[in-house]
C-alpha cells in the first residue's frame, strides 16, 4: 500500500492476520493521504452533532458547518475507496431532530452512491399471532434494549441507520455471508440460489446490546455499539476482498470532529478487525480472527469490558 503521504503512525499493532496502524490527526488531512483507490472498506460512525455528552468532545456545532464537514470527509473517503469499495456509515438521530440521518445522507450524495439503507434494530416486539405457529411463541415477545423516552409525542427510538455507500452503486456483496436459514426447507430444492440453505438477511438487522449490570463499569462511554454491527458490515462487503480497512473516527474524546482513526492491512489470506487505541484512556484492544463463518466472532477489550467503539444514544 503506498503510504508516502501518510504521517508516521501513532502506533502499530501486529496481530495474526493484519498490521494495525493508528493515526492521530484530522480526518480531512489523513483521508486524502491514502493513495487513490487503495481502501477496500470504511466502517465508521462519526459524531452525530446531537449534543451527546462526551467527556471532552463538543458534539453541538452549527448544523450547516457539520454537514459541510460531512461532505468534505466523505468526498475524500470516496477518492480513497477502491472502485468496488464500500463505506458503511452509521448515523443516529433523536426525536426532536428527526432529519439528522437524512441530512447526513444528502451531504454524502454528491460524492458517493447510496447503494443500501440498513436498519439497525436494537429492540423489537413480536406478537404471537402474526408470528404464526411456526415461530413457536407461547406469548408475545419483546427483545433487545433501548432507552425509554418519556413523552406524549414521541415513540421510543429503537433503531439507527447504517447507510451503505459505494463509488458507482454496484459494489458486489457477499449477501449469504450474513445469510439466515430458510424457515421453509422446501425452498432449498425449489430455488437455484438456495442450495446453501440460506437466504439474504435483508436490510433489517436485529443486533441488541448485551445486558449489563453497571453502565459506569461496563459501558462508560455514552455512545457505543455492539461488535456484531461492524463485523456484519465487513462480512457483507466480503472478507475475501478486504485489503485495507479504515475507520476515520474510532477513538473517544477530541476536539470538534477531530478524532484518531485506524487503518488495517491484511497479510496473506487472513484478516482481523481491530478497533482504535483509546488516545486518552486505556491501551489498544486485542482482536480475534474474523472470517465468513458465522460462529467466528471477533472481540475487543479495553481492560474492563469487551465492546466496540462508538454510537448509541437515546436523548430527545
Amino acid at each position: 500500500m503506498p503510504e508516502s503521504r501518510l504521517p508516521r503512525p501513532y502506533a502499530i499493532v501486529s496481530t495474526g492476520g493484519a498490521d494495525l496502524r493508528f493515526y492521530l490527526g484530522d480526518a480531512l488531512d489523513l483521508l486524502p493521504a491514502f493513495a487513490p483507490a487503495s481502501v477496500s472498506a470504511i466502517v465508521t460512525s462519526p459524531p452525530y452533532n446531537l449534543g451527546i455528552r462526551y467527556r471532552s468532545f463538543d458534539d453541538d456545532g452549527p448544523r450547516d458547518e457539520y454537514l459541510r464537514w460531512t461532505g468534505a470527509w466523505t468526498a475524500a473517503a470516496g477518492t480513497a475507496l477502491e472502485p468496488a469499495g464500500s463505506l458503511f456509515l452509521n448515523v443516529g438521530g433523536k426525536p426532536t431532530e428527526p432529519w439528522t440521518a437524512f441530512d447526513v445522507a444528502q451531504a454524502v450524495r454528491p460524492h458517493l452512491h447510496l447503494q443500501n439503507v440498513i436498519h439497525w434494530i436494537k429492540s423489537i416486539a413480536i406478537e404471537r399471532e402474526p408470528a404464526g405457529a411456526r415461530a413457536g411463541l407461547d406469548a408475545d415477545l419483546a427483545v433487545g434494549h433501548y432507552k425509554p423516552i418519556n413523552s406524549a409525542r414521541f415513540l421510543n427510538d429503537c433503531h439507527e441507520f447504517v447507510f451503505h455507500f459505494s463509488r458507482s452503486g454496484d459494489a458486489p456483496l457477499e449477501r449469504l455471508a450474513i445469510g439466515v436459514p430458510y424457515q421453509d426447507r422446501s425452498n432449498i430444492g425449489r430455488w437455484a440460489g438456495a442450495s446453501e440453505g440460506l437466504r439474504c438477511r435483508g436490510n433489517t438487522w436485529f443486533i441488541p446490546y448485551d445486558t449489563i449490570q453497571s453502565r459506569e463499569r461496563e459501558r462508560p462511554h455514552p455512545a457505543t455499539f455492539p461488535v456484531r454491527l461492524p463485523e456484519q458490515c465487513l462480512r457483507l462487503h466480503g472478507v475475501s476482498r478486504l485489503g485495507l480497512v479504515v475507520d476515520p473516527f474510532s477513538a473517544w474524546g477530541a476536539r470538534r470532529w477531530r478524532r484518531p482513526g485506524w487503518a488495517c492491512r491484511s497479510r496473506g489470506s487472513r484478516w482481523t478487525r481491530p478497533t482504535c487505541r483509546r488516545r486518552w484512556r486505556g491501551p489498544a484492544r486485542p482482536v480475534s480472527q474474523l472470517s465468513n463463518r458465522s460462529d467466528n466472532k471477533p472481540s475487543y477489550h479495553d481492560g474492563s469490558r469487551w465492546c466496540a467503539p462508538h454510537t448509541h444514544h437515546g436523548s430527545i
